[in-house]
C-alpha cells in the first residue's frame, strides 16, 4: 500500500471518529473492521471525512455500513465534511438518504 492509499482513524472529541487519508478499496476492510466495533456499540455518534482526501465505490460502502451498525442499534451516525467525491458517488448510486445528505 502507497502512501498516498493510506488511511487514519482518531478519536479528536468524545463520540467522535475522524477518518483521514484515502477510503478506497486497499483501505476500505481495515476501515470498516477498525471501525465497526465502536459504532455498534454506540461510542460514535459523529463521523467526521473532513481529511479525506480520496475516495471510491468501497469507501462509500464503509460509510454506509458505519451508518447501518448505529442504525441496528437503534442510533444514529451524522456524517460530516463528506468530500466531494464520495458525495458524488452516493448521489449516482442515489444513496444520499440512507447517508443523511441532501
Amino acid at each position: 500500500m502507497s502512501a498516498a492509499e493510506q488511511l487514519m482513524l482518531s478519536a479528536p472529541a468524545p463520540g467522535v471518529l475522524a477518518m483521514s487519508g484515502a477510503l478506497v478499496f486497499a483501505t476500505a476492510a481495515r476501515a470498516l473492521a477498525d471501525a465497526r466495533p465502536a459504532v455498534a456499540r454506540g461510542d460514535v455518534a459523529t463521523l467526521d471525512l473532513s481529511a479525506v482526501t480520496a475516495g471510491d465505490s468501497a469507501g462509500l460502502a464503509v460509510v454506509l455500513a458505519l451508518r447501518r451498525a448505529a442504525r441496528s442499534r437503534g442510533g444514529e451516525l451524522a456524517i460530516v465534511g463528506m468530500p466531494a467525491t464520495l458525495r458524488a458517488l452516493a448521489q449516482l448510486g442515489e444513496v444520499e438518504e440512507l447517508l443523511g445528505i441532501r
